[in-house]
């Protein structure tokens, strides 16, 4: 079964300035339930110190589920697991299908793909700075005169709208 690279990439999320996927949503992809996956890891902690995986705090999950409005994980009772890419590549150790090697294929492309796409955004970003740099001088004067207009308050004398002609 070909899993979708849209299907990956939606459901990674930047934690803590790292790239990660959740426990829930690794164990949808591997078709398994998440207390499976998550006993798979405690039984191999080992390979999964904290920078391959952690688990979120409560203002972590509650911004992630605000952010992206998942609510898959309503009836769970702990904090949820995130996988950063090297977790992600370590759970093919733990989970040894052949669905978890065609899920495996799909993460790393999608890990990949994402550090691509990063990439290219930090490219666009340079461009963008050095045109501001380049075109503020020009540009000086017209900021200036948006900022009197947006300080200055609006005079109360005069009144706006449809006035009746006095006679």
């Amino acid at each position: 079964m070909v899993i979708a690279p849209d299907q990956v990439k939606r459901r990674i999320y930047l934690v803590r300035g790292q790239n990660v996927m959740i426990d829930s949503d690794l164990a949808e992809l591997y078709e398994v339930e998440t207390k499976n996956l998550n006993l798979a890891v405690r039984r191999n902690a080992a390979r999964f110190p904290d920078d391959f995986m952690f688990q979120l705090t409560a203002a972590e999950r509650d911004s992630l589920r605000f952010q992206f409005a998942t609510s898959s994980w309503g009836g769970r009772r702990t904090l949820p697991y995130v996988f950063t890419e090297q977790g992600v590549a370590m759970l093919s150790s733990v989970l040894r299908s052949e669905r978890a090697v065609q899920v495996n294929i799909a993460l790393m492309r999608a890990f990949v793909a994402m550090r691509g796409l990063l990439a290219t955004d930090t490219d666009l970003a340079r461009r963008i700075i050095a045109l501001e740099a380049k075109y503020d001088s020009q540009f000086a004067v017209v900021f200036e005169a948006i900022r009197q207009l947006m300080d200055t308050p609006p005079s109360p004398e005069r009144r706006m709208g449809f006035r009746a002609d006095e006679q």
